[in-house]
């Protein structure tokens, strides 16, 4: 279905809650690298053989499955435990999942609503069966990584299931370029790829530049040694972080906008090559979206892993073909960025947030983080901790609840201040 209108937009995010609903089973398998990594597209393979033609199958107990989804979700997060499989809508999440486990998966949860509590996670000899009980995600706020493991990472009706591309809507329909800057700036969003300058005032400059023609870039890079938040999304959620992208280029004046991603990520670049080809397909993204009258097209490019494009003349330059050299300063990208023109240079999980603001408003985002630095942030656990994953805290969260609140702690139990890579030289 094209969406060339609001009502359209509202019936088709009706079908695809309907469809969601009618799968009295949803069986979501982790296809985050890390996932992949350790067999998950095998175990999706074969719970798919599986779970074919089984409708008004016979079963032992519970109701008979009328409609089950087998869907190759993004990034669960709790890297450590992977390959990680959840079963909806009980919310089991079983843990180290191999191919040989599915046939028990299948026949006890799938057929008779029965956990396996050998695969599910253990603590201190408490069992967790629901995923959100787990203290790794119990103790988060997930919000820019709330539909990563929840959806379909290649499906655009799964997406308009959750909510998406309502704040789109919002933005074209109901509010002007320049009030969708003062709700971001308002919110007080400051870029989350480590700068912290403030997003809202960053577009108003480039809303404010004679230049017409300006355009929208997105830093997804990420050189930084054991850093995966923003590959995370652009795997498990991409159409939030294109809705932020068009919302921006809305807000600005621009029409067209680029991805820079690192070529070290091929999942990443994949999902968001079908996720612009859905959005194109169905009317979200390209020409006259949704009948407004407003176009924007999004093309990706791709790094050769230099780190220094990491900074946003030296990515600009790439994406034109220059060697990726940053220059100085003034003028700035807000004034001459990409191909000389004022441009928005963002990273992905700063996109990530800019719907839900739009949707929910300020006063929410406030809610959220601290006085001065709202919002939550992600972060990529790794190295000598329990846990090592993918987590979202408020901002302000100190380091110790996440090195022993989530994290589990460092392992061996030893005490952080005497952690360290060796011991010193003995005349040191």
């Amino acid at each position: 279905m094209r969406i060339n209108s609001r009502d359209d937009l509202t019936m088709a995010a009706e079908a695809a809650i309907a469809e969601m609903k009618s799968q009295t089973k949803r069986i979501l398998i982790c296809a985050g690298t890390g996932c992949l990594a350790g067999g998950s597209d095998r175990i999706f393979a074969k719970m798919k053989e599986l779970t074919e033609g089984i409708e008004g199958v016979e079963i032992e107990f519970g109701p008979e499955v009328a409609h089950v989804g087998v869907k190759q979700s993004g990034c669960h997060g709790f890297c450590e435990m992977g390959p990680l499989v959840r079963i909806e809508p009980s919310n089991y999440l079983y843990i180290k999942v191999k191919e040989e486990d599915c046939e028990e998966i299948f026949r006890e949860t799938i057929l008779n609503d029965r956990p396996v509590e050998r695969l599910m996670y253990e603590l201190d000899g408490v069992k967790y069966k629901e995923q959100e009980a787990i203290p790794f995600y119990a103790r988060q706020t997930r919000q820019v990584l709330k539909n990563c493991g929840h959806i379909d990472a290649e499906n655009v009706q799964e997406y308009l299931a959750v909510g998406g591309y309502q704040a789109l809507e919002k933005a074209l329909f109901e509010m002007t370029p320049s009030e969708v800057v003062d709700v971001v700036l308002e919110s007080n969003l400051r870029g989350r790829g480590g700068g912290g300058f403030q997003t809202g005032y960053k577009w108003k400059q480039v809303a404010r530049q004679k230049e017409t023609i300006r355009y929208v870039v997105c830093n997804g890079d990420e050189g930084d040694p054991g850093a995966f938040m923003d590959r995370s999304v652009m795997e498990g959620d991409p159409h939030k972080m294109l809705e932020g992208m068009i919302i921006a280029g809305y807000a600005v004046g621009a029409q067209e906008g680029y991805i820079y991603v690192r070529a070290e990520y091929p999942l990443a670049i994949k999902r968001l090559k079908v996720a612009i080809a859905q959005a194109e397909e169905v009317g979200l993204l390209g020409d006259n979206i949704m009948g407004s009258g407003y176009s924007f097209r999004l093309h990706i490019n791709r790094g050769a892993g230099a780190f220094v494009c990491g900074e946003g003349s030296a990515l600009t330059a790439s994406i034109e073909g220059e060697r990726g050299m940053p220059r100085t300063k003034p003028p700035r990208t807000v004034e001459q960025g990409l191909f000389g023109k004022p441009t928005v240079l963002n990273n992905v999980e700063t996109y990530a947030n800019v719907p839900m603001i739009i949707t929910k408003g300020a006063e929410w985002f406030h809610s959220l983080g601290t006085e001065t630095s709202p919002g939550t942030k992600a972060f990529a656990l790794t190295g000598s901790v329990k846990n090592t994953g993918l987590i979202e805290v408020p901002m302000g969260t100190t380091l110790r609840e996440i090195v022993y609140e989530i994290g589990g702690g460092v392992k061996g139990d030893v005490p952080l201040r005497q952690c360290r890579l060796a011991d010193p030289p003995a005349d040191v």
